[in-house]
């Protein structure tokens, strides 16, 4: 359904058959799940909203891989959540402008976002510098004369070997990832 069939002031209450099920975690109230008994069969009203509501399986495969967690926008945003309390978020953004940039075809665009991931990520001078060792910046600071979409593919790759290796296990273990598991938080925010 969309958020137009159904709003959570107009609602219906579940029928005697139909029991609240704790499987969604929305933090945008998009979603009003149930269970039904008579049909064994979970249903979720409203619009479901990846970059916001996951399910708790979802959180489940978190933990089996990083490839998992990074691919699932919900799980992108915790865990770009649970690296602003280690004064780490710039890595994950980071990330998320180089993957945006090699979306770009456009070849100002990709001069012009190219500059921006450099001023801001890149640049001994930017407050948001990602730990880089200087044979990739050296490789950027080559390639930004002609740069393409690929230019810091070095650089993120780094830089996610380096959130995999280094905050991912503690996300695992942070009171944030645990308390999702068990089905406790459901609060979160996008800046």
């Amino acid at each position: 359904m969309t958020r137009s069939e159904t709003s959570p002031s107009r609602a219906q209450h579940p029928s005697s058959t139909q029991k609240p099920n704790t499987c969604c975690f929305c933090w945008c109230c998009c979603c009003s799940c149930s269970w039904s008994e008579d049909d064994k069969q979970h249903t979720c009203k409203l619009t479901y909203n990846p970059r916001y509501c996951f399910h708790h399986e979802e959180i489940k495969q978190w933990a089996q891989s990083f490839d998992k967690l990074m691919k699932n926008p919900a799980g992108r945003n915790k865990f770009r959540e649970f690296l602003r309390t280690e004064y780490s978020e710039e890595n994950m953004l980071f990330w998320l402008a180089c993957e945006d940039l090699k979306k770009e075809i456009n070849k100002s665009a990709i001069e012009e976002k190219t500059r921006l991931i450099y001023e801001d990520y890149i640049s001994i001078l930017s407050p948001k510098e990602v730990s880089l060792d200087s044979r990739v910046r050296e490789v950027i600071n080559r390639r930004l004369q002609d740069p393409t979409p690929h230019i810091f593919e070095d650089a993120q790759l780094q830089i996610y070997t380096l959130m995999h290796r280094d905050s991912y296990p503690r996300f695992l273990n942070s009171s944030v990832y645990r308390s999702l598991v068990q089905g406790g938080s459901r609060s979160s925010s996008e800046s």
